[in-house]
This record gives C-alpha cells, sequence and structure tokens, in this order.
C-alpha cells in the first residue's frame, strides 16, 4: 500500500478516535424522525389502564373502561359483593348493534367509550356514529333511540341557561322578597316599588370618577338593607396589537386589551350600606381596608345581620374577611392575615362558613405550613388549629358539618418519601381523629361511592404505573385490586420511566426533588449533555408526579440529550420558608438548588456532560432560561426562552406584585433579564408570538433591544398570528436546531431540501 495511501487512512481514523463519542449519531434526521414519531411509537403498549369510575345511581356499584391490548373493555364491579365482570358480553353485543347497524363493529373495539346503564341497569343507552342506540342485556336486542341531540354544553363565549345575553346586562335587581327594585341612573342607585313604580333616590354621591354599578349591588335576605360598592376608577392601560398576517384579509390589523401591570393605579372600590325603611346611605369607616388590591363579594349573613366581603390588601401582605354590621356598619375583621412577605391567596385561600358564619374553617400558612383553622366567626378568635405539622394541605374536597369532619389532600406527612406526593385524608373539626384513606408511596387521587362507602383509589409515580383500588371507607381495607398496569411491551421496545431524583439544596438540609429523562438508546460510555425543563413560577410545583408515557421531555431525549425538571425553592407546596425564596426575588428562580442537584446528578452518573447544560422554558419559564444564561453563565450554556415575562414590570398585574412585591422597588430591576441583558456569555434563542395576550409581546422585544445595545449575538424567532406558546410545530424544530448545534456541535438536517 502506497504511504501516502496509508498516512491518509491513518489520519482518518485518529480523527474518529479524537471525535467526541457523544457526537456520534446524534442529531441526525433520523434522531429528529424519531422524536416525531415517539408519540406513535409508545402509543397503543400500555394496558389495563382505566380512565375512571362510574358510580351507578345511588348504588355501590360501578363500571370503568380499561384499554386492552388491541382495544378495550368494560367491566362491572359490585363494591358490596366484591366482584368485578364484564359489564357486558362484549361479542354479543358486538354482534347485535353490527347487525342492527349494519356496519361492522369488533367486540374489543366497540363504537363508544361510555354509556349509561337504564331500565333498572338491565340495559344501556350509548351513542355510536352519532345516532343514540339502547341495547337490551337480556336478549342483547340493539335498537336505535334517534339522533344525537345538539350539545346543550355551551360554547366559549356563550351565556349559559339564566345569564344574560353578552352586551344586554340586566338593567335592575329585584329583592328577595320582590316589592323592590334597584337600578342605577347617573351614577347614583334609585329603588322603585314594584307595585307603584314610585321611585327614590338612593345615592347622591356618585359621578363619573365615582360611580355605582348594578353588578356589585348585593340585597339582605330580609330585604331591607342593600350593600354596593362606590368605584373609583384607575388607570385602563392598554396593550396594542399588530397582527401582521390576517387570515381574512391582505392588511395588518390594530387591535388593544385592557392590561393592567404592576405599579398601576387600580379601581378603588367602597362598601356602602343603605337601609331601605328610612332609605339612609351609611358610610363604613375603612380603616380596616384602607388600600385594596381588591374587595371581594358582598356577601350577606342568611340572618341578615351583617355581610361580609374579603380585602386583599395592595401588595398582598394582609388579607381579611371583614364583617359589616348591618345596623350600624360598624367593621370588623374575622380573620385577619398579616405576613412578612406574602398572603398566597391565588392557590392557598379557603373558606368555609358554617351555621351562618357562627363558624368558619380558613386555610393559612401563620406556622410555617399550610395548614387549616376553625375560627369563631362572632368573636374571631381562633378555636383551634384543625391540621398541624411539617407537611401542606393542598386542598379540601368536602365538608361534612353534620359529623364535624372535613376531608382533605395532602402531601409531605411521610418522611423520607417524596413530599408533592398526594394522599387523602379526612379528620374532625377539633383537630382530632385524623384517618389516612390512601397508604403506599405514590400520587393518589380517590372517588368516592355516592353513599360514601366505598371509594376507587388511583395511585402511581412517574417511575411506578398507575394501580386501581376498592377499598371500603369504613376501615379503608382494600376490597378488591381493580387493575394493575402492564407496560412490558413498552419496556421491550426501550422505553425507559424516568428517575426520581433528590439532593440537598443551597443550605445544605433541604431536599430538592425532581426527575431525570434518558433516550431510549443510551450508551453511557458516551459523554451526553443535559437540558433543564424550568419553570420556576412561584404558584405551584411543576415536576410530574403521576405515570405517563410522553411527559414531553421523553421524546426530546431522542436527539441525544439527558432531560430533567426541578422544583428549587421559590416554588409552592413545600413549607411557608421554601416558598419564601422567591419574595421580591424572581430572578433567583432556584437556580443554586438546580445547579447542585444537577451537579450531584452528574456525580452519581458519569455519562453526563455537566460541562454542556442547556435549559428551555415557556411563559415564566421563558424568563427563568433567559436568566440561566444571564446570571448563572458559568454553569447554562444555551438557552431557549420562549414567550418569556423578562421584566416584572411587563407582565400581569396580579402575578407580579404578588411574588415581587408593591410598591415597584429596586427589585424589580434587578430580577430583569432586560436590566441585565447586558450580562449574556452564551447562546440565547428567544421565541414570541406577535399576539401573545398573557405575557405583552414587548417584554421580548425589550431584552432584543436591550441585547442589541449591548451588542450581542442571540437569535430570535417572532411568530405571526401566535398567542402564548412555546412556538408552535416551527418552533419546536428550531428549539432541537438551536440545541443540536450548540450542544452537540452537529449541523441539524436541511429541511429546505427535504421534501415532505
Amino acid at each position: 500500500m502506497p504511504v501516502k495511501k496509508t498516512f491518509e487512512k491513518l489520519l482518518v481514523l485518529l480523527f474518529l478516535v479524537l471525535i467526541p463519542a457523544s457526537l456520534i449519531a446524534q442529531g441526525t434526521l433520523a434522531d429528529y424522525q424519531r422524536v416525531d414519531n415517539f408519540r406513535t411509537t409508545v402509543q397503543g403498549l400500555v394496558y389495563n389502564s382505566i380512565d375512571r369510575a362510574n358510580w351507578i345511581d345511588n348504588t355501590g356499584r360501578f363500571w370503568y373502561r380499561k384499554v386492552i391490548k388491541d382495544g378495550k373493555e368494560f367491566v362491572l364491579v359490585d363494591a358490596e359483593r366484591a366482584t368485578k365482570q364484564p359489564a357486558f358480553d362484549h361479542e354479543k353485543l358486538s354482534a347485535s348493534l353490527s347487525k342492527a347497524a349494519n356496519k361492522q363493529y369488533s367486540a374489543k373495539n366497540l363504537p363508544f367509550n361510555t354509556f349509561t346503564f337504564i331500565n333498572n341497569q338491565t340495559s344501556i343507552r350509548f351513542e355510536a356514529d352519532s345516532v343514540q342506540w339502547i341495547c337490551d342485556l337480556n336478549t342483547y336486542l340493539c335498537t336505535k333511540g334517534g339522533p344525537v341531540a345538539p350539545s346543550t354544553i355551551p360554547q366559549r363565549g356563550q351565556p349559559q341557561r339564566g345569564q344574560p345575553q353578552r352586551g344586554t346586562p340586566p338593567t335592575e335587581q329585584r329583592s328577595p322578597d320582590g316589592k323592590l327594585n334597584t337600578y342605577v341612573k347617573n351614577f347614583n342607585l334609585f329603588i322603585r316599588e314594584a307595585d307603584t313604580n314610585k321611585e327614590y333616590q338612593l345615592s347622591y354621591d356618585g359621578s363619573e370618577g365615582n360611580y355605582y354599578s348594578l353588578s356589585s349591588v348585593s340585597w339582605s335576605p330580609d330585604s331591607k338593607k342593600i350593600a354596593a360598592y362606590r368605584t373609583t376608577p384607575g388607570y385602563q392601560r392598554l396593550v396594542h396589537y399588530v397582527e401582521s398576517s390576517p387570515t381574512d384579509q391582505l392588511q395588518p390589523k390594530h387591535t388593544t386589551m385592557v392590561y393592567a401591570k404592576p405599579g398601576d393605579v387600580l379601581d378603588f372600590d367602597v362598601p356602602v350600606l343603605f337601609q331601605m325603611d328610612t332609605k339612609k346611605q351609611i358610610t363604613i369607616n375603612n380603616e380596616l381596608f384602607p388600600n385594596a388590591y381588591s374587595n371581594g363579594r358582598i356577601q350577606w349573613w342568611r340572618d341578615s345581620r351583617a355581610f361580609t366581603f374579603e380585602y386583599n390588601q395592595r401588595g398582598h401582605q394582609v388579607y381579611r374577611i371583614i364583617e359589616v354590621d348591618a345596623n350600624t356598619g360598624t367593621p370588623r375583621a374575622i380573620v385577619n392575615e398579616e405576613c412578612k412577605t406574602f398572603f398566597e391567596y391565588s392557590g392557598k385561600r379557603y373558606r368555609y362558613d358554617i351555621n351562618d358564619g357562627r363558624e368558619i374553617i380558613w386555610m393559612s400558612e401563620r406556622d410555617g405550613w399550610n395548614h387549616l383553622y376553625l375560627y369563631d366567626g362572632l368573636t374571631g378568635r381562633v378555636k383551634n388549629q384543625i391540621t398541624k405539622g411539617e407537611w401542606v394541605v393542598r386542598g379540601v374536597d368536602r365538608v361534612d358539618v353534620k359529623n364535624r369532619q372535613i376531608y382533605f389532600r395532602a402531601s409531605g406527612m411521610y418522611h423520607g418519601k417524596d413530599p408533592y406526593l398526594i394522599n387523602y385524608y379526612r379528620i374532625n373539626f377539633d383537630g382530632t381523629g385524623l384517618v389516612a384513606y390512601t397508604e403506599g408511596d405514590g400520587n393518589h387521587s380517590i372517588s368516592f361511592s355516592p353513599d360514601s362507602a366505598y371509594y376507587v383509589d388511583t395511585y402511581s409515580r412517574v417511575d411506578m404505573p398507575p394501580v386501581w383500588e376498592l377499598r371500603r371507607s369504613s376501615d379503608r381495607k382494600l376490597v378488591v385490586e381493580l387493575e394493575r398496569t402492564d407496560i412490558q411491551d413498552l419496556l421491550k421496545i426501550g422505553w425507559k420511566m424516568p428517575e426520581v431524583f433528590v439532593s440537598k439544596g443551597r443550605d445544605g438540609v433541604t431536599d430538592i426533588w425532581g426527575i431525570i429523562n434518558r433516550p431510549m438508546k443510551l450508551d453511557e460510555t458516551k459523554k451526553i449533555p443535559i437540558l433543564e425543563n424550568i419553570y420556576a413560577g412561584p404558584q405551584s410545583s411543576f415536576v410530574p408526579k403521576t405515570f405517563s408515557t410522553n411527559n414531553g421531555m421523553q421524546a426530546l431525549c431522542e436527539l441525544g440529550f439527558i432531560i430533567v425538571q426541578i422544583d428549587g425553592m421559590g416554588t409552592a407546596n413545600r413549607s411557608k420558608a421554601f416558598h419564601d425564596v422567591c419574595w421580591k426575588n424572581l430572578g433567583d428562580a432556584g437556580f443554586p438548588d438546580r445547579i447542585l442537584w444537577m451537579k450531584s446528578a452528574a456525580e452519581r452518573y458519569p455519562y453526563i456532560d455537566i460541562t454542556r447544560v442547556g435549559v428551555y422554558g415557556t411563559s415564566a419559564g421563558g424568563q427563568n432560561a433567559a436568566g440561566a444564561v444571564l446570571f448563572h453563565p458559568e454553569f447554562y450554556k444555551v438557552a431557549v426562552a420562549s414567550c418569556g415575562c423578562h421584566d416584572n414590570r411587563m407582565d400581569k398585574i396580579w402575578w407580579n406584585e404578588l411574588w415581587m412585591g408593591w410598591p415597584i422597588g429596586p427589585e424589580y430591576a434587578a430580577s430583569s433579564n432586560v436590566d441585565n441583558a447586558y450580562r449574556l456569555q452564551g447562546k440565547l434563542f428567544l421565541i414570541v408570538g406577535e399576539m401573545d395576550s398573557n405575557v405583552d409581546p414587548s417584554s421580548t422585544m425589550q431584552v432584543v433591544n436591550a441585547l442589541i445595545k449591548a451588542n450581542k449575538d442571540f437569535d430570535l424567532l417572532v411568530v405571526p398570528g401566535m398567542n402564548h406558546s412555546n412556538g408552535g410545530t416551527f418552533g419546536e424544530r428550531k428549539r432541537r436546531d438551536f440545541f443540536v448545534k450548540n450542544l452537540l456541535d452537529v449541523k441539524p438536517p436541511d429541511w429546505n431540501s427535504i421534501i415532505k
């Protein structure tokens, strides 16, 4: 062999040896196709899964539909007899229906997903091919029941029954006894006697800038008094849109929408009391509600002794239930929440009035954890704390006033287990008798029978397929295991369950929880870059907790990435201290915890390349993704930020003032991606829809402007006509290309040369 050719072959061999292993067979067209086909690849490979339990009337019987190989099956369960069996003979029903409809149906694929038992459960009624059918389960004779009636569910934007048509609001509001009508004229309140039409003016202080509206009027149940709000209007901020490519015309369209932003002057509502017998207007002292972000709906007690409204103070650090005496107009605070940081009214507020307000169940984080309290509504004092401990009440499902018990959901009660997993409980009003309806290391959901004698418990984790159990309420004992999901065929094709991973946060003590997603073909001898799917919004926690065959991240893994999702400090559903990290500090986004978490994962799994880290997110996640490469460029190298609320002064008022505080302070600028755009060191790709009605699109464009002024390189995609989104199909493809190019160092396919 000539020396020259031998030398050339050696060079090629040396080049191949020096190529990082992670760059081979990644980011190819075949990988893209595998990502696109991921959903269909895994579809239909999970068996024995149930949609829901359908309880039959007031009985202890229910049916469910389960997925079987190549089809579905309907199962009937009798809780009292602890039996389950086919809901009907599928073969006989398919044969009879095929004959009656003159169309072939399979027993495993009957043309309906739901049905109703009728005629004392001897027949079923269902819809198939736009026709109602009734099948007798004794004879299996199927007969047509007529065409399917048009849907009675109102379409979006249509009023429901009993509601006024849009554009035609009611002009009067009648008193409960029917004798008086109230209405607004010249911005003031008037009443008219129903039998004589005699008119009286109630208020005289209304004007264009200080008006009464009929929508706020609330009659006392005894028809002797009226409470209403007098409103001083605030600033009506408009956000402007230019739709560049409307579908119905050639020329662009300009539209506007009212959109309040942090710091804006808001409507100021003042409650006013009127007495019908004297026509007297009573001024209510506003010392307890001087600066409202909002005053809630006026609500009278049934005995008409007083009315209440909920006062949310600007800045969201004071929240009160205010009661106003109907005779004197004297206000008092029944419940008073005063917080050093924020009262999380948007997701953790709960109130339940008992015995016409003599007692109130109230939710609060005052002891550092989200719990329930029982108030004496007459004195405004806490009678007792109902739930207590280093765990979190996640919601109340039912209050049984007769037995003085509360049915609720909670997480974090099992130490050492994932503190976000939800379990179901019951407790007495006085805090005794805590009963756990669910157990086991899973995320639960339950469905009680109509008489609450039984319940179906469904539980799973991201790394554990769902299990369905029927249990007895009296002792929580297992009656029968309904189904256990079979994923063997899914595992055979190489599908991998996400891994639940936990490491310590910035304080070295607090557990930070997340998941790791891996590609189906994982070569642990190669170094693989890592992507974080980020959303650090403080309104909740976001790492998936239930089983899914496609959580959106697993498909993207197929391009050659490890993808993780983490709940860092500042997100919800842990302690108040954990949550408070976000206070006036949304730029933090839990990054110190996230970075430590990923480094810990890389220590355990050496194939994770911690030197090549990407991040992506939408909305608040878009803000976080861009913030990652601005505030932590030493760790995050590549970011894709979609429709981000990049500056909290530009975004919706409630969300941002709740977490960033009021009035606007220097913290807003400190967390702003606009003000900190000059810090960019890595690769940043911004995506925005020109018609985003959730986040003002200018928020993204102001980042663009700041980057240009700082002479920074970046990528930008503005999608015509798109609302709040991650970029749609095209944006998703561009996001993949960006990561493939900048983390895999592979040139994406030439899409212009590919003809579909």
